[in-house]
């Protein structure tokens, strides 16, 4: 007979593990809850002759609890840990891009964790019969943790470029609406993110020429389409109208409606369209 005890204090935890033995499809097991002095410990023995089953079985029990109930402590400790500078609001988003990023792929990251937690678990239930879960999750978990570090860094990177973007937005904004216009009109012909910029009268603006009088004061950039943003923002139009040959809004002509709000107008069935669609292929633009 193989028995083991799952000593713990966090009841939630022991709500879970009780749970999970009820619907363990295992025969000649038997479980018990009990407080003792300073712990209570789940007691669980197996009768039968197949013990690498049964830790399997138990392991794959106690796999899941750190995934379902710990992970987010974890995560939230690396990031005090870490990145203490980051007040509770900001955690808390920043654990929400850890979640998104393991969502991505969600399959492959639950099981690339869940293998190294199993391993964890039946490696030490096969030499020990009494397992100490705090301490356990505390001081063997390093595997484990060191992939929702890697997790944690991609989060805060995450973060911070898009804080930095909406900085961005938000000064370019301040910038435009404090700033006298200097032209009523500006087309832009935009495909396969390359763009031509036409005045009212429809002449091509060579976008050059305004790289002097740079306005971007930011490490965001958009490759060729800084020259055109700057371009913008030296000319100060009152309306910009966004001719999409392809019909395709990506984050560039995201990132002008943010700053432009209002002034930015998008076409895409007009006679400039129209010629365009016809006249020029969009990986010739």
């Amino acid at each position: 007979m193989k028995s083991l005890c799952i000593k713990t204090n966090n009841s939630n935890l022991i709500d879970y593990l009780l749970n999970e033995l009820n619907y363990l499809k295992l025969d000649d097991i038997c479980f018990l809850s009990k407080q003792f002095k300073h712990y209570n410990n789940i007691i669980i023995h197996y009768k039968g002759e197949n013990n690498s089953l049964f830790i399997d079985k138990i392991s794959t029990i106690l796999s899941l609890l750190v995934i379902d109930e710990l992970e987010e402590h974890f995560l939230n400790n690396i990031l005090i840990e870490n990145y203490f500078y980051f007040n509770f609001s900001e955690r808390k988003e920043i654990i929400d891009i850890c979640f998104d990023i393991m969502a991505e792929d969600i399959s492959f990251e639950y099981n690339k964790k869940f293998k190294i937690l199993h391993k964890l678990f039946y490696d030490y239930l096969f030499n020990n019969h009494k397992l100490y879960l705090t301490g356990f999750t505390n001081f063997r978990l390093k595997p484990y943790l060191n992939i929702l570090d890697d997790i944690v860094t991609e989060a805060v990177n995450s973060f911070v470029i898009e804080k930095e973007y909406l900085e961005f937005v938000s000064l370019l904004k301040l910038y435009i609406n404090s700033q006298k216009s200097n032209c009523e009109l500006i087309h832009i012909i935009y495909s396969n993110s390359n763009t031509i910029l036409l005045d009212e009268n429809k002449h091509i603006i060579d976008v050059s020429q305004n790289l002097l009088d740079t306005k971007i004061l930011s490490d965001i950039s958009f490759s060729t389409n800084d020259y055109t943003l700057n371009t913008l923002l030296t000319l100060l139009p009152n309306k910009i109208y966004i001719h999409l040959i392809d019909n395709y809004i990506d984050e560039f002509i995201n990132t002008l409606q943010a700053i432009f709000e209002n002034r930015i107008h998008i076409c895409t069935d007009c006679n400039i369209c129209k010629l365009y669609k016809k006249e020029i292929s969009p990986n010739t633009i």
